[in-house]
């Protein structure tokens, strides 16, 4: 492999590495805002109420079981 081939295989997996990046941070914005709107409904304090805590928890843990089975789906149809 030249120079130039392994700086272009270099480019692509830093391209693909920084795509993931953008992917995974745009989940974690997605599941941010969808799960407050959902679980913090009044003001919050210096610490989520042990009913917001459990709601926070289960809401993430759903949408990224969601997440996972939708691209697993997608995968088997590709």
């Amino acid at each position: 492999m030249d120079a130039s081939a392994l700086k272009s295989a270099e480019m692509q997996q830093f391209l693909n590495e920084e795509k993931q990046r953008a992917m995974v941070n745009e989940l974690v914005g997605k599941i941010t805002s969808s799960c407050w709107d959902k679980c913090i409904t009044s003001t919050p304090g210096s610490k989520f109420s042990s009913s917001e805590t459990n709601c926070l928890t289960n809401c993430a843990q759903r949408y990224m079981d969601m997440s996972v089975l939708i691209i697993k789906r997608f995968q088997s149809i590709n």
